[in-house]
């Protein structure tokens, strides 16, 4: 049974797509990882609680497949600010919270950085 469930989690981590513009915040190579992990073996990987991984699975599925989405569906397709799902993915992109982090930061402290030999991280030690 183990080998049936370890096909089953590679197809949906294959289904799964992975966003390029969130870099280590992708649920899509999260769950790759985590799946890596839990069947280090492969097929022959020993599976604890069966009822538990098939819990996950099905868990996984409905949020893949977008069950609840489906099963509730919106009146409008904005937020109450009135933002749109386009616009929060760009938000959310890695480059630009790089960006509004980077201004978050009082000018003194970017000029620091900017001409300072010293990394940052080097000043708090």
């Amino acid at each position: 049974m183990a080998a049936s469930r370890y096909r089953r989690f590679l197809r949906l981590c294959e289904e799964w797509p992975v966003e390029e513009t969130k870099q280590q915040r992708d649920l899509g190579s999260f769950l790759r990882q985590k799946v890596a992990q839990a069947f280090r073996e492969g097929e022959n990987t020993p599976i604890p609680d069966p009822e538990a991984c098939d819990q996950m699975y099905e868990s996984l599925v409905r949020i893949h497949t977008n069950f609840y989405k489906n099963k509730y569906p919106r009146l409008k397709e904005t937020t109450f600010t009135g933002v749109t799902v386009e616009d929060c993915r760009t938000i959310l992109a890695t480059d630009i919270l790089k960006q509004m982090e980077d201004r978050k930061k009082g000018t003194w402290k970017r000029l620091r950085e900017k001409f300072s030999a010293k990394k940052p991280e080097e000043d708090l030690k």
